[in-house]
């Protein structure tokens, strides 16, 4: 299967805009709010977030990254490296805290996200934006914000793109067999 285009970048942009409106309207404003980007594409995908919010609300929400190397439950504890790009800005304790990721799969990462965020402090609540949502979970974990769900087989391979790190923004699905 070869590569086929399923989000541009103005379908990004007006997902994250919808998603920003959806995180200030459940949280009743901006003012308790922290949001965390996952290292790599969710770090991007949080600041536009806090940037679009900031746009509509006048208010600068922090933005933190989280690395969660040492947390994932898919390397042995001798292969873990540690969270070199983990930068919290304020204290966890008591934030509506925006956990941020580009493709939410089987929720093996956003499970070792959430324990790296509480050993940093005690949220009042974490709460998950993802701009994809594929499916195929394996732990009980959803998204509270969802810019596209896009089902798929498992053989697929759904690739978003921020132009942050990538020089474009887009999602992309291909055959996990091919590049």
């Amino acid at each position: 299967m070869p590569r086929k285009l399923l989000m541009t970048s103005e379908d990004v942009g007006r997902a994250l805009v919808r998603v920003a409106h959806e995180i200030v309207e459940k949280n009743k404003g901006a003012e308790n709010l922290l949001i965390v980007g996952m290292w790599t594409r969710g770090v991007p995908l949080a600041h536009r977030l806090a940037d679009i919010i900031q746009g509509f609300e006048g208010v600068r929400v922090p933005v933190g990254v989280l690395d969660i190397n040492s947390y994932r439950d898919d390397v042995s504890f001798l292969e873990s490296k540690p969270a070199k790009h983990t930068n919290i800005p304020v204290d966890v304790t008591d934030k509506q805290v925006v956990l941020v990721d580009d493709v939410l799969y089987t929720g093996r990462s956003i499970r070792a996200a959430m324990d790296a965020l509480i050993d940093l402090g005690r949220p009042s609540s974490i709460q998950l934006a993802v701009l994809i949502d594929r499916g195929h979970r394996e732990l009980p974990v959803r998204a509270d914000y969802v810019g596209k769900n896009i089902p798929t087989s498992r053989a697929e391979k759904v690739e978003v793109y921020v132009k942050e790190v990538d020089g474009e923004d887009g999602v992309a699905i291909t055959n996990s067999t091919e590049k």
